[in-house]
C-alpha cells in the first residue's frame, strides 16, 4: 500500500459557508485534538508575487494513470451506491465514497461482513463514528505496507492513517532514490502519518517531513518505530507547511525530491484560511526555489474534484519552464477486486528532471 490520505473526495468541492474555528480543510487539522492532515496554522506574510517563468516547456506526458492493484495487505473490494468496501490488513471496512455512483458488484452479506463502519456526519469537515459490528475495535491495529510496517487507525474524520492509491508516487520515488546512487535529499510537505517518508527513508534519502499536526507528527513517529526505521534519517517538524518552505528558501536549504499535498480548502484556529485555487501557484513556485542544481522530482497530488488534471499539469509545466525534464500527470486510481472496475482517489501531476 501507499502513505497516505483517503477522504471524502467527493465532497472536496464544497466549502463551507460559517467554517467554526475548528473546522479544517480537507486533508487538514484545524486543531490538535482533531489532528486531520494539513492545514495551515499561522497567518501567512503577503502573497507571494508571481511571474510567468521564461523557458521552454518541460515535455508532457498525460494522461497518466497510476494504479493500485489489490494485495495481501490493502484491497478495494467493492463499490457502489455511494459507498466502498476495503480491505486493510485483517479488517474489512466500509466508508463512504461518493464517486461510487455506480451499483454493487458484491451481495449484500459480503457487505455484512464489514469490522468497521463509518458513520455519522459523512462531510468531510464533519465529525463522524465508527460503528463495530462483529465486537469492539481498538483504535489501531498493525498493517503492512511493502514490508514497511505501520499502524492504521480508526479517526472521527474517516480516514484510517493511510491512503492507498499514493503508493504508485512512494514507488516511483523510491526508484529515483535508488538510481541517484548520490545523496538524496527529500522533503515531505503535509507528510500526515509518515508512510512516505519511511518509504524515502528505506531506500536510502535524507527526509524532511512536516505537517501541522502535532498528533499527526506523533503518529509518524509511532510508525518510525514499528517500521524498525528509527535509525533513518528523518526530521520530523510540525509547522506549517508554507511557512516552513518559505524559510527554507531563504536560508538556502534545498531538496532533491519535493512531495506536497495540499487540502482544497481549510481553516486554522487563528482564522488563516487556505484555498487550493489561490494559494496553490504561489507554493508550486516555492517548492521549484528550494530544489537543488540537480533536482530529480516534484510531485504534486491535489484532491479536489472541481479542477481536472489538466489544470494543476498547465501550472506546473510553466512553473518548471526552462528547467528541461517531463511534467505527467494523470489520476491515481484503485483498480476494485469483485468487478475490475476503477475508483478514482485523486489528481496528480509530477514534474521529473
Amino acid at each position: 500500500m501507499k502513505s497516505f490520505r483517503d477522504r471524502n473526495r467527493d465532497n472536496r468541492q464544497r466549502q463551507p459557508a460559517k467554517p467554526g474555528p475548528n473546522q479544517s480543510r480537507s486533508r487538514a487539522t484545524a486543531s490538535e485534538a482533531t489532528p486531520e492532515p494539513h492545514h495551515r496554522q499561522e497567518q501567512g506574510p503577503a502573497p507571494r508575487v508571481l511571474a510567468r517563468r521564461d523557458g521552454v516547456l518541460p515535455a508532457e506526458r498525460l494522461p497518466l494513470i497510476l494504479e493500485v492493484a489489490p494485495n495481501a495487505d490493502y484491497a478495494l473490494l467493492d463499490s457502489g451506491a455511494g459507498e466502498k468496501l476495503e480491505q486493510y490488513g485483517p479488517y474489512r471496512i466500509v466508508r463512504p465514497e461518493g464517486q461510487a455512483i455506480w451499483q454493487r458488484a458484491l451481495a449484500v452479506k459480503e457487505w455484512e461482513r464489514a469490522d468497521a463502519i463509518f458513520t455519522g456526519e459523512t462531510d468531510e469537515e464533519g465529525i463522524g463514528r465508527w460503528r463495530f459490528p462483529k465486537a469492539p475495535l481498538g483504535e489501531t491495529w498493525p498493517m503492512k505496507h511493502d514490508g514497511i510496517d505501520y499502524l492504521g487507525r480508526f479517526t472521527s474524520f474517516r480516514h484510517v492513517g493511510v491512503f492507498p492509491e499514493q503508493a504508485s508516487h512512494w514507488d516511483h520515488m523510491a526508484g529515483l532514490i535508488a538510481a541517484a546512487k548520490r545523496p538524496v535529499k527529500v522533503l515531505n510537505l503535509f507528510g500526515y502519518t509518515g508512510l512516505a517518508s519511511l518509504v524515502a527513508a528505506r531506500a536510502g534519502a535524507e527526509v524532511t517531513h512536516v505537517d501541522a499536526s502535532k498528533k499527526a507528527i506523533g503518529w509518524a513517529r509511532e510508525n518510525q518505530e514499528m517500521a524498525g526505521l528509527s535509525d533513518k534519517p528523518i526530521r520530523w517538524i510540525v509547522e506549517d507547511a508554507v511557512k516552513f518552505a518559505e524559510r527554507e528558501e531563504r536560508r538556502g536549504s534545498r531538496y532533491d525530491i519535493v512531495l506536497f499535498d495540499p487540502p482544497a480548502y481549510g481553516r486554522g484556529p487563528k482564522g488563516e484560511v487556505w484555498q487550493l485555487f489561490e494559494d496553490l501557484p504561489g507554493l508550486t513556485d516555492l517548492c521549484r526555489s528550494i530544489l537543488t542544481p540537480k533536482p530529480l522530482a516534484v510531485v504534486l497530488t491535489a484532491y479536489s474534484i472541481r479542477a481536472s488534471f489538466f489544470a494543476i499539469h498547465a501550472l506546473m509545466r510553466d512553473t518548471f519552464a526552462g528547467m528541461g525534464g517531463t511534467v505527467e500527470s494523470g489520476e491515481l486510481i484503485i483498480r476494485e477486486k469483485s468487478a475490475g472496475r476503477a475508483l478514482s482517489t485523486s489528481l496528480f501531476s509530477r514534474w521529473v528532471a
